[in-house]
């Protein structure tokens, strides 16, 4: 299920202070970037992701490949880097947005 507005503004403020994680060079999206992105993933849910001027892939086309790849969704996409969120449904982290974690 894709994020609403809330849900990407959220992450976006938690994202704020990352450093990113996984650099993608000038091989592009490698399956060895790939492992790597789907390790951070299930480690850390939230990461940020760089992607390097000499990087083949633009922009758009990256977020769509790791998207639909990886399962992950893309809280924002500035400037050449990418904030991605993936929820690791054995333990997550952080509540998952949208959740309704309040006390009864």
């Amino acid at each position: 299920m894709p994020l609403t507005g809330k849900e990407r503004r959220r992450l976006r403020g938690l994202g704020h202070g990352l450093a990113p994680v996984v650099h993608v060079g000038k091989s592009g999206l490698s399956d060895s970037v790939k492992s790597a992105i789907d390790e951070q993933l299930f480690a850390h849910e939230l990461i940020k992701i760089r992607r390097s001027t000499e990087c083949p892939i633009d922009k758009k086309a990256l977020a769509a490949t790791i998207e639909e790849a990886l399962g992950a969704d893309i809280a924002q996409a500035l400037g050449h880097t990418l904030l991605v969120y993936r929820a690791n449904p054995d333990d997550p982290a952080e509540p998952a947005p949208g959740s309704d974690q309040r006390d009864a």
